[in-house]
């Protein structure tokens, strides 16, 4: 069973900029597909990128190209969600969720096997 633990959401401005982090523990790291989702309230959830194990693959959601950066350190088994030029429309809480998967697999969809708790961000002036 693989254990997520998202950190380093909060309140921020917009235009500020972000990092979340995403800590695992119980089983090797790298044999984990990793993605960022987020949930504002009323919405349905949401995939904004993906990893592979290995690193070498990303996946983005089209509209988070250019603003969020997704990254991973197999060494201290976590993944990291870079959010820049934050919106008020970015508020929502956010997850990380894991696959176990071949090395260079990138999950692009909802359907991962397990699931951190959430971090919440809220923009606003």
């Amino acid at each position: 069973q693989l254990q997520l633990v998202e950190s380093g959401g909060g309140l921020v401005q917009p235009g500020d900029s972000l990092r979340l982090s995403c800590a695992a523990s119980g089983h090797p790291f790298s044999s984990y597909a990793m993605g960022w989702f987020r949930q504002a309230p009323g919405k349905e959830r949401e995939i904004l990128a993906g990893i592979s194990g290995s690193g070498r693959n990303t996946f983005y959601a089209d509209s988070m190209k250019g603003r969020f950066t997704i990254s991973r350190d197999n060494a201290k088994n976590t993944v990291y969600l870079q959010m820049n030029s934050l919106k008020p429309e970015d508020t929502a809480v956010y997850y990380c969720a894991a696959e176990l998967g071949a090395s260079d697999y990138v999950r692009k969809n909802l359907f991962y096997d397990y699931w951190g708790q959430g971090t919440q961000v809220t923009v606003s002036s």
